[in-house]
């Protein structure tokens, strides 16, 4: 098999999305659509990946920069053959090209690789649809070979009957597209130097046209406004809810979750509605995610209960921990087992171990702490000067009262007790108590101000 070449048309504007932004960066399943068709691509092993941009400049390949790809500029766009002349002077003759958009996000690798194993010198994939209305038809001769493909502005009554679609994906021995490329004209309705064309001057010169189907029609569907945007969000949320189901993950509602990225679950794992999966996830056994949580490139191992309405970013957390409602772990937290972490609490960049509680009111930035540690209501780390980031440390077995501030850096040494209303500066001994109030007054006589009429 020769060598691979994708070629992923991603210049158009979009007028329809009413975006500055160009289309194929609006995102499905939180990414990029053209990052969904990068990441498919790659996954063929490809000898090179080229990306066609053109409407909104640099900000493609910008934005796609962390891909192995090489970019090619269409100015001014004049087309699907247009596009793809840009790309070819950077591909081998001694290859095969696929050519894939950047608008249809949900291609599959499954599918491409049916196509790849079809041999001959060229394969297109079309799909039979009931409705057909915008698309080119696939155009047979008697004994049902392609010979062409006609756009619907360009067919005949007769030819829009035709139910066997071009999705425009295809596949093309290299030489033979540059040949074909050459001779393309834009005698058309619009003008332009269809890619299309090309399939009737191969025809034309006794080659033999392939085709394959996906396995499902949602693979081919194009974006060319927000409505279409969001009925294929739907779906692609709908597919992967049916996955989980499969693997046996309880959903409250499946058309209530949305996986914007890779969830892995263990068994037993209970996910309530409205819950958001970004990034990288993975979910022990026995774990129970509830309402309306978000959880982003994070690990939650087995037992651990996440309570509605909390917020879980680039963090990991222990077994039969307990989480919210209303908590936020921000990037850097790490929760050994057996810890809560209650109602309007956050975390950042800390480490809390075995058995310790925060249950109420707190912020914890910037600390390291110990084993069986009680956090009162309404305490906070004083972590940040206006200009630097210091730790604090508390060791096991500390007792921290309620609405103690404790100002970085400083240690709070094993078995402490800091007593409520307490700020502290200055470490503290083992197993005392450490306590900085000031002394209580009343003021006789004194009376609260009236507004003045």
């Amino acid at each position: 098999m020769k060598p691979l070449n994708v070629i992923i048309l991603a210049a158009g504007k979009g007028t329809r999305m009413y975006s500055a932004k160009p289309k194929v960066l609006h995102a499905l399943a939180g990414k990029p659509l053209v990052a969904h068709v990068l990441d498919c691509a790659q996954s063929l092993n490809p000898e090179k990946v080229c990306v066609v941009y053109g409407h909104g400049g640099e900000s493609v390949p910008l934005a796609m920069a962390k891909y192995d790809a090489s970019y090619a500029l269409q100015e001014p766009q004049l087309g699907t053959g247009h596009a793809v002349q840009q790309a070819v002077p950077q591909l081998s003759d001694n290859s095969q090209t696929l050519v894939l958009y950047g608008d249809v996000p949900l291609i599959q690798q499954k599918t491409l690789h049916q196509m790849l194993q079809s041999g001959g010198l060229m394969t297109l994939l079309t799909v039979n649809m009931p409705n057909p209305a915008g698309y080119g038809r696939i155009v047979r001769d008697e004994s049902g070979s392609v010979v062409g493909i006609v756009e619907e502005k360009d067919a005949t009554d007769a030819q829009r009957l035709i139910l066997e679609v071009n999705t425009g994906i295809m596949l093309v021995d290299t030489a033979l597209l540059r040949q074909c490329l050459a001779k393309l004209g834009n005698n058309n309705a619009q003008g332009e130097y269809y890619l299309t064309d090309v399939v009737e001057l191969a025809v034309a010169q006794g080659v033999t046209i392939h085709t394959t189907q996906p396995a499902y029609e949602w693979e081919i569907h194009g974006i060319n406004n927000k409505s279409q945007l969001a009925v294929l969000e739907r779906t692609w949320q709908q597919v992967q809810a049916t996955a989980l189901l499969a693997q046996g993950i309880t959903l409250a509602d499946p058309a209530r979750i949305d996986v914007r990225g890779n969830l892995q679950c263990g068994q037993d794992v209970e996910i309530d509605v409205g819950c958001i999966f970004e990034g990288k996830v993975q979910l022990g056994n026995n774990v129970q995610i509830g309402a309306y949580c978000v959880i982003k490139n994070a690990t939650i191992s087995d037992g651990t209960q996440i309570a509605p309405f909390s917020h879980i970013d680039s963090s990991e957390v222990g077994e039969n921990c307990h989480i919210g409602p209303y908590a936020r772990l921000r990037p850097g937290t790490k929760l050994h087992n057996d810890v809560h972490v209650g109602n309007f609490v956050e975390i950042k960049n800390s480490e809390i171990s075995q058995a310790s509680k925060a249950n109420h009111l707190s912020y914890i930035g910037d600390a390291t702490i110990g084993s069986r540690v009680n956090v009162g209501a309404g305490t906070i780390t004083c972590n940040y000067d206006g200009a630097n980031k210091f730790r604090t440390i508390i060791g096991d077995d500390v007792f921290i009262g309620s609405d103690t501030q404790l100002v970085a850096p400083v240690t709070v040494a094993r078995g402490s007790t800091i007593g409520a209303g307490s700020t502290i500066t200055r470490n503290t001994p083992p197993d005392e108590l450490s306590l900085s109030r000031s002394k209580q007054m009343s003021i006789p006589g004194w009376s609260r101000p009236v507004k003045k009429r």
